[in-house]
């Protein structure tokens, strides 16, 4: 109440002396009066000036005095068009998606921790004050935390990955740090043999000097610390839908059961034949005369070529051409493509040894969410409406809160309403 009197008072000091400025000057009975008079006296263009001043600097004084923060103004704005010219798009994008997949060649149970980024990044928007969003908000809550449990570290080698990418691509182009949470996300979902999921590119970064948005979900939501109010009241004050909820859960559930069902192997080891080191010279006497069951034999395995290059262990070269294996890397399972919604089916098997996720069992398996339990038993039964439902879920939890911008694509999608999982009237593949 001090404060706010005060504030009053330096308010009414400083509209006063405002006023003064603008006086008529009385000086003189011949003189005329005038609002802004050039004339020698008090009421020159100098004190003009410094009464303004210092009237402004007592308004300023007064609001800060007073304590009223300033209203929040956070906001993502989605430029598509930002990359310009489409071989520069495609090239920052592969290039980040190979820095991402080697990393997870290297180190498998990184695997949900790069999800684990691109929702949290996400759910900091909050609908009621349209502040958080995915712009890379989350990399600098990863990196500031002070917190060192094994969950934490691990979200840091993946913001410390996304960051040495990012810092590499300035070479030769350029990727916002949020557009780069979202295609890591995707990524590490396509890297245990998912689906490739669908990322909007142009997002813009929040400022270096811009504070975390208190909307920010804590750190460790996906860990099973959290309480299930915490974990239900971030994705419906962020304004996703129960279904859309339990697709992401389920895909962090499935992506982390397939990692750890993955024996672990040498990620460099090529399983494609070599008859010869490639870039070797040598003399025709140290060949061996290769016979017809030999050729028969090697071409029934692979009829591709062999790319690998044998020396520097630190070294690994993706194919630029080819599949995305070739392209970007093995994937981390390297046995038959697995199918997401299996998880969702046996989610009442669900134990602590096949999954760190074992929490989400019982929180999509709770009678206070039924909504969630005809999902799961839906997903479980019917992959390819899983697949289709997961796209659009992953789709919108990256632009939550994004306002596009730039030319058609703001006459086209600016204020355009998100279109929920909900929204489906047409009930495709049901």
């Amino acid at each position: 109440m001090v404060n706010f009197s005060t504030g009053i008072v330096a308010l009414l000091a400083s509209t006063a002396s405002l006023s003064n400025a603008f006086s008529t000057s009385q000086t003189g009975a011949h003189r005329q009066s005038t609002a802004l008079s050039m004339a020698e006296g008090e009421n020159s263009r100098r004190t003009f000036m410094t009464e303004s001043v210092m009237a402004l600097g007592g308004i300023v004084s007064a609001a800060a005095i007073t304590g009223v923060p300033a209203p929040a103004s956070a906001r993502v704005y989605l430029d598509p068009a930002m990359y310009g010219d489409q071989e520069l798009r495609v090239s920052a994008v592969d290039s980040l998606r190979e820095a991402v997949r080697r990393s997870l060649l290297q180190n498998p149970k990184l695997v949900p921790y790069f999800l684990e980024l691109a929702l949290l990044d996400g759910l900091s928007y909050n609908t009621a004050t349209s502040e958080g969003g995915p712009d890379g908000s989350v990399i600098k809550a990863v990196m500031s935390s002070k917190e060192t449990d094994a969950h934490t570290k691990s979200l840091q080698e993946c913001a410390s990955v996304l960051l040495q990418a990012k810092k590499n691509l300035k070479k030769m182009s350029s990727i916002t740090i949020a557009d780069a949470v979202a295609l890591a996300g995707a990524e590490a979902v396509n890297a245990v043999g998912g689906p490739v999921l669908p990322c909007q590119l142009g997002r813009t970064d929040t400022a270096t000097n811009a504070p975390i948005p208190s909307s920010m979900p804590p750190l460790n939501l996906f860990t099973g610390d959290a309480s299930y109010e915490v974990v239900l009241d971030t994705f419906r004050s962020s304004g996703l839908t129960e279904r859309e909820m339990t697709a992401l859960l389920g895909c962090l559930l499935s992506i982390d059961t397939i990692e750890k069902a993955t024996p672990e192997g040498d990620w460099k080891e090529s399983k494609k034949p070599k008859f010869r080191e490639a870039g070797k010279m040598g003399r025709m006497s140290e060949f061996k005369a290769l016979t017809d069951e030999d050729i028969a034999s090697e071409l029934a395995k692979d009829d591709d070529e062999s790319y690998t290059i044998e020396g520097d262990d630190d070294w690994y070269i993706a194919d630029t051409f080819g599949t995305q294996e070739d392209r970007f890397g093995k994937r981390v399972n390297s046995g038959e493509k697995p199918q997401l919604s299996t998880a969702l089916k046996n989610l009442a098997k669900t134990s602590t040894s096949s999954t760190q996720y074992s929490w989400v069992k019982d929180f999509l398996l709770s009678k206070d969410l039924p909504t969630a339990q005809t999902w799961v038993q839906k997903y479980g039964s019917k992959p390819l409406i899983y697949e289709k439902d997961l796209k659009v879920a992953y789709n919108s939890v990256t632009q939550l809160g994004g306002e596009f911008t730039g030319g058609k694509y703001e006459s086209l999608l600016k204020n355009k309403k998100r279109k929920t999982l909900n929204d489906d009237d047409l009930d495709f593949l049901r």
